[in-house]
């Protein structure tokens, strides 16, 4: 069966919550969630009133890399500051292993690290006391903390500046401290906001690096990003958001299959003959054919499949080609085809209707 996008009604159970020790214990809806959010909507009200997440509703598996994708001002960083007990929610609630955000806020701090879209490093301190101060500040264990830093200084590729000012290191550099930084005291959960914007292809490469290392020592990871090469790199499962609400939610492959048109297929040639577009056209698979200047854009359900045959046919008319490209649909081909318009045209948080729509 085809994936469809996200059915806000289609949602798990809530969470139950129940009193122990003083705490509030949320029971998940089942044993591989480690967060659930259920029915979260923020508002905000000033000059004019904006819904900065609309009606939210979705798990987080344990152990997994978490996208939470979509343009600025969709309601990404509004949602981690709600689930990082940074805000509160206008209505609806979530759980965070066992405890409930808005009843034991301490608790969940206790067991999340957050690396925040602007950093907050102390730029006039070196790398190894601005991890001695947060840990200090995390009530990591003061016999643990030094080698706990040299672990992550080494994770981080940093052990040779530990002792190097903030202020003299690359851009790449101090975001790479700042996660490690966040992972000090073993947090069962990472978020990490936007976590390589700014950065050269070079330095983000590497943040990925160093994403997926925490990853592998049991580490849930949050990840908001508007760049599609990092979710498909870095995460298992990927949220769309778009106005403050989600809109699709799946595994890479099956998003990618919400695009009915299927494969892309890019031949360059010298020339076009009518009955030859006509045969491709009338090619089992074929969606659609568009000629653009001496490029024919083939679309296709099977691509790899398809194309032997396309090729026979430009050598049954004798029409030389000059160039093939074949690909599948991108995260960015997914998000134009929910919601017409492109990641990085941006947006704002004012909530309106949302729906899936075809882009014209």
């Amino acid at each position: 069966m085809d994936p469809l996008p996200y059915d806000r009604n289609a949602h798990t159970t809530a969470p139950e919550t129940r009193k122990a020790g003083g705490a509030s214990i949320c029971s998940m809806p089942d044993s591989e969630s480690i967060i659930h959010i259920d029915h979260i909507t923020k508002v905000f009200g000033n000059n004019r009133t904006v819904t900065a997440v609309d009606d939210v509703t979705f798990d987080v598996k344990r152990g997994e890399i978490f996208g939470l994708l979509g343009p600025n001002g969709a309601g990404k960083s509004t949602l981690i500051r709600i689930l990082t007990t940074l805000l509160r929610p206008t209505s609806g609630t979530a759980c965070v292993d066992t405890y409930d955000i808005g009843r034991d806020p301490e608790k969940v701090r206790a067991i999340i690290g957050v690396c925040p879209q602007n950093s907050t490093l102390d730029v006039e301190l070196t790398a190894y006391d601005n991890l001695e101060f947060y840990g200090t500040l995390v009530n990591v264990d003061d016999r643990m903390l030094d080698d706990r830093i040299w672990q992550l200084l080494n994770m981080a590729g940093l052990a040779d500046r530990a002792h190097s000012h903030v202020s003299t290191f690359s851009g790449g550099m101090r975001r790479k401290l700042e996660i490690v930084r966040a992972f000090i005291h073993h947090p069962l959960i990472l978020f990490l906001d936007e976590p390589t914007i700014g950065l050269d292809p070079e330095s983000r490469r590497e943040v990925w690096q160093q994403i997926s290392l925490l990853n592998k020592e049991n580490t849930t990871i949050i990840l908001t990003t508007h760049y599609m090469e990092e979710a498909e790199k870095l995460c298992h499962r990927i949220a769309f958001v778009d106005k403050g609400r989600l809109i699709a939610l799946d595994i890479l492959d099956n998003l990618k299959r919400l695009i009915p048109e299927g494969d892309l297929i890019e031949i360059g040639c010298d020339g076009i003959d009518e009955e030859m577009l006509t045969a491709i056209r009338t090619t089992s698979l074929v969606n659609s054919v568009e000629v653009k200047e001496n490029h024919l854009h083939i679309s296709a359900m099977n691509g790899s499949r398809v194309l032997p045959a396309i090729v026979m046919i430009f050598e049954k008319f004798s029409v030389p080609m000059t160039s093939i490209s074949i690909r599948s649909p991108s995260l960015e081909d997914v998000f134009i085809y929910l919601t017409g318009k492109k990641l990085d045209e941006g947006g704002n948080e004012q909530a309106q209707p949302a729906g899936r729509r075809r882009p014209s």
